[in-house]
């Protein structure tokens, strides 16, 4: 049978698996005698030779097994955990996921595993390849005499089926007497039958199953609309099935005949009742097995809930996200159209079409949401080798790995935050006697952390390292031309710190594979601008240094101040503003320059948007009166002077393309009301 159309759920639970597998090794690392965690990993290294040899790749399957062998024997207690054992767990996870990785992007598993599984045996002391003993199960009992426990919700199941005409089958499955992946082949009958019906119980567990607790049969209670020989087909075409027995419940004979006849036909409730009953009197409980209430309510939630998930691809995502922004368009066009017109009568629908659009839009960007653990999970493996390269000692804390974002960004973080990451630990953290010299313990502390802030989620990484040395920023930046003495006499720290995010800047005064190459801050700054953020750094002498990285919760709709320039309309994104005014020109100073206002006290920039995207303007229009916006980006402000404000609407990104791509102070355009465009400005760029 092809497997081609397994493979994508192959890759995705690989790539689950080998995640989990790297926090567990971690957590080994720290606790080696921890035995919950031995058996999970042991579980993983199972599930994944079951897979892997089923999908035909052997080096994978082969090189899991040999894991499995080591630890069970730490399990056992016949061999304790040690550093070296750690190291070649490692090894195996880098090894795996470079096989996954290959097999993604091309299909087949080529890369050898020789020299890794040849350390795995000198570790478990043997060279042979014996098979972990797993526990034996009792042999299944034959179909007719299968004792089925039925819970509340199995009988509420088949009640259900009954009245809805489905049928129900008993199905009895015998593997090959040989078959090495027994788990691996009852999964994909699971599979397969989950298509196309539902399995409401199995006996051995499903656990069991999984675990290869259970000789070479197993026995579904499986619900489904289509006949005997669908199913038969389905699971014969599964390769090493030796035989399917299928029986099907039926209510009494009567009803069976009344229910050919019309199929709409209502069961009465103790024809079924008289039905599970039978069931479970030729079945009955099995004495040994009893469950709580309490376990039984939990393992009918974990039922349910795995039944209510399902893999959506990011792409139609995308398009249900430009379908419902094309949606907030028309919306807008309407309520337009009903103000000119004067049309009462749609006000009313209106108001419906506007709650109805702006709760499918929070729908589709909660679907569009992803824990930012599924970024920060790479970390900690990456911060352990990073200290050890460096001798340096930290302990890594994350904090608010559950606060979500959206899929784009997620995206596109990562990169940032590992350069940040890897300059904590390089420049930042003290090797432990320099730090034990300086008074503070031996162990740098890293703590990466994610939080909302309104509209923004907030990542900060800080260290409590030697921080970064201002007077060393400004020698480096006179040495490379970037200022003049003068210039950074009249800069405030924070605008010092930020020097360092400058293209070519750096401070490292040696070559290492993390840094000191003039790759560093800038890429962060570049990229995090990229996605609408505002990047500050925070910095104490001696006590550490916190980079705060501020992005948009979503790229796709949000809220905007319309203003005019000209005869031109331009939206400024809602979270850069702070406030808005209106001055006359008598109000304007000038400073160095530069044009000024002030407000309560201080000093702020102005910065005219005619003059800047040159748009010709009628001058002494407004009797003289200018509205002039407040921007702020990190700790920078300034006012963007417009004619006028026409108000806030939310507005619908939309790209200007690849030729348009990278123009200064424009991020995108937007579609309004009337069907005009008007340019979305960059903030960011304008006023720095």
């Amino acid at each position: 049978m092809g497997m081609s159309q397994y493979l994508q759920v192959f890759l995705d639970e690989s790539a689950e698996n080998l995640q989990r597998l790297n926090e567990l090794i971690l957590e080994l690392e720290k606790d080696p005698s921890n035995t919950d965690l031995l058996n999970e990993v042991f579980r993983i290294a199972h599930t994944l030779k079951g897979m892997s040899a089923t999908m035909g790749f052997d080096t994978l399957a082969e090189l899991t097994h040999e894991m499995e062998n080591l630890l069970d024997k730490l399990r056992k207690g016949e061999l304790t955990s040690s550093s070296d054992v750690v190291d070649v767990l490692f090894e195996c996870l880098d090894v795996l996921e470079a096989m996954i990785e290959e097999i993604r992007n091309t299909g087949r598993c080529s890369i050898g595993a020789s020299s890794t599984i040849t350390k795995l045996r000198v570790l478990s002391g043997e060279r042979e390849k014996a098979p972990p003993e797993t526990v034996k199960a009792v042999k299944a009992p034959s179909l007719v005499d299968i004792p089925m426990e039925l819970n509340e919700y199995d009988k509420e199941v088949i009640k259900e089926a009954f009245h809805k005409s489905f049928n129900v089958y008993k199905i009895k499955v015998t593997l090959d007497e040989g078959c090495l992946l027994k788990a691996a082949r009852a999964y994909i009958v699971f599979h397969e039958l989950g298509r196309i019906g539902e399995i409401i119980k199995s006996l051995p567990p499903v656990e069991d199953i999984e675990e290869e607790k259970f000789e070479n049969e197993f026995t579904l209670l499986y619900v489904s609309k289509e006949g005997e020989n669908v199913i038969r087909s389905k699971i014969e075409a599964v390769s090493e099935i030796k035989k399917v027995e299928i029986s099907r419940i039926e209510p009494e004979k009567a009803e069976v005949e009344k229910k050919v006849v019309t199929p709409s036909v209502e069961i009465k409730e103790e024809e079924v009742e008289k039905v599970i009953k039978g069931l479970e009197e030729i079945h009955p409980e099995p004495e040994a097995v009893s469950v709580s209430p309490v376990e039984r309510e939990k393992l009918l939630r974990q039922k349910v809930k795995g039944m209510r998930t399902i893999r959506v691809d990011i792409d139609r995502l995308d398009d249900l996200m430009n379908l419902v922004g094309e949606l907030v368009i028309n919306k807008t066009r309407l309520v337009q159209i009903g103000s000119v017109y004067k049309l009462t009568e749609l006000d009313e629908t209106l108001a419906q079409i506007g709650r109805i659009t702006n709760e499918l839009q929070a729908v589709v960007m909660k679907l569009r949401m992803v824990p930012i653990e599924h970024v920060f999970n790479r970390f900690p493996r990456m911060v352990r080798d990073l200290a050890r390269e460096e001798g340096k000692e930290v302990e890594f804390i994350i904090e608010g790995k559950e606060t979500e974002l959206d899929r784009t960004v997620i995206d596109e973080i990562g990169d940032p935050l590992v350069h940040l990451l890897r300059n904590a630990i390089d420049h930042g953290i003290e090797p432990p006697a320099e730090r034990e010299r300086l008074g503070k313990p031996p162990k740098g502390l890293l703590r990466l952390s994610a939080r909302h802030e309104g509209n923004y989620v907030v990542i900060e990484v800080q260290d409590d390292g030697k921080g970064m040395d201002i007077e060393k920023i400004k020698r480096k930046a006179i040495e490379k031309g970037i200022a003049t003495p003068e210039e950074l006499e009249r800069m405030s720290e924070n605008e010092v710190l930020m020097l360092t995010t400058l293209p070519g800047f750096s401070t490292s005064e040696r070559i290492t594979e993390v840094s000191g190459r003039g790759v560093g801050l800038d890429v962060v700054k570049s990229k995090v601008e990229a996605l609408n953020g505002v990047l500050e750094i925070q910095t104490e002498r001696g006590k550490g240094t916190r980079v705060i990285v501020k992005l948009p919760l979503t790229l796709a709709i949000i809220q905007a101040l319309l203003t005019k320039v000209g005869e031109e309309i331009y939206a400024i994104p809602l979270a850069n503003i702070d406030e808005t005014l209106s001055i006359t020109p008598q109000d304007i100073k000038l400073v160095r320059n530069q044009e000024v206002i002030l407000l309560r006290g201080s000093v702020l920039p102005l910065v005219k948007l005619h003059e800047l995207l040159e748009v010709p303007v009628e001058t002494g229009k407004n009797g003289g009166e200018y509205a002039v916006v407040v921007t702020r980006v990190g700790e920078r402000r300034a006012g963007l002077v417009v004619d006028s404000l026409i108000g806030q609407q939310e507005i619908v990104i939309k790209s200007l393309g690849k030729l348009l791509k990278g123009i200064k102070g424009i991020s995108g355009a937007t579609i309004l009301g009337d069907g005009k465009v008007a340019l979305i400005l960059d903030v960011v760029p304008l006023i720095t």
